[in-house]
């Protein structure tokens, strides 16, 4: 950037190379805006930022993984190296995890939790006073209809887009008469690479919700944030769930969650090395029909 120039206002999209994120920087493309796409695969960001200039859009890319400690302040070493400034910032970056809290491998896990929570939460709160010294601009971030319950067998899952939800929703009020903008953006199942990485797509309960087109989600998402929205539910099938999550009682809600996310031939959470059916699942059903028979 040439002294005197001035930057360029940018939707930077995190977890840009599929998926949600590459469909919201697609729309925001469409709207006019310079797209900085983020993620870790080259081979996967340069394709994407080919979709959008074929449609006529202005795409950036950086290749950066946010589980390093530098990520964010490559990121904006970028920015102003190219002559722009992160007007918008999509947090949809993040994974999830299936299988019982105390077998799935500890390292992962962290990482989920480094990915999901404090990666977000670090890039909200770098870029945001910039927003609110310009008085424009703001963040979307990425939840789901989990961040309105707990979810046995996806525990941290659960949990990371609690905290999304959570946060998300205070910062909008903390910044509602600033100009800023705070959104986050709630889905069911959304038929992307996440339900097979995650391992939900074996599931019952993934097999039973509705799914949503990754365009569907990032058209509502977008739309919502531009009308200053503090949360967006796309489709109905989801906004039926949470619903159906606020009424149900807990006791009745999470044995029927951890059920559906359930595999038989899980791991038993005892560690036996054994499978939860043959195991401690055995051992749960033969003291719940003695139960029934009192």
């Amino acid at each position: 950037m040439r002294p005197g120039d001035q930057l360029r206002p940018a939707v930077v999209v995190v977890g840009a190379s599929r998926g949600i994120g590459k469909a919201i920087a697609e729309v925001a493309a469409r709207d006019g805006a310079p797209v900085v796409l983020v993620a870790r695969s080259e081979v996967a960001l340069a394709a994407a930022a080919d979709d959008i200039r074929n449609a006529g859009g202005e795409a950036f890319t950086v290749p950066l993984d946010f589980l390093a400690d530098d990520a964010a302040l490559g990121l904006e070493d970028f920015l102003s190296a190219n002559g722009l400034f992160c007007d918008v910032l999509v947090n949809s970056a993040g994974y999830g995890l299936r299988g019982g809290a105390t077998v799935l491998p500890l390292d992962e896990q962290l990482g989920l939790v480094d990915l999901n929570i404090r990666a977000l939460t670090e890039l909200t709160l770098r870029l945001l006073p910039g927003m609110v010294a310009r008085r424009r601009g703001g963040v979307i971030n990425l939840g789901s209809v989990a961040s309105f319950t707990p979810g046995p067998y996806m525990a941290l899952y659960y949990a990371s887009k609690g905290f999304v939800r959570s946060f998300s929703e205070a910062l909008h009020q903390e910044l509602r008469h600033t100009g800023v903008t705070v959104t986050c953006v709630a889905p069911g199942p959304v038929s992307t690479e996440f339900l097979a990485t995650s391992g939900a797509n074996r599931v019952a309960l993934f097999k039973i919700l509705p799914k949503l087109e990754a365009g569907y989600v990032a058209e509502k998402a977008w739309r919502g944030f531009k009308t200053g929205r503090r949360l967006v539910i796309p489709g109905l099938s989801a906004k039926l769930t949470i619903l159906l999550a606020a009424l149900v009682p807990s006791a009745i809600m999470l044995p029927l969650i951890g059920r559906l996310q359930r595999r038989s031939k899980d791991p038993c959470p005892c560690g036996s090395g054994k499978s939860f059916t043959s195991c401690c699942g055995a051992r749960g059903n033969s003291l719940g029909t003695t139960t029934q028979s009192r």
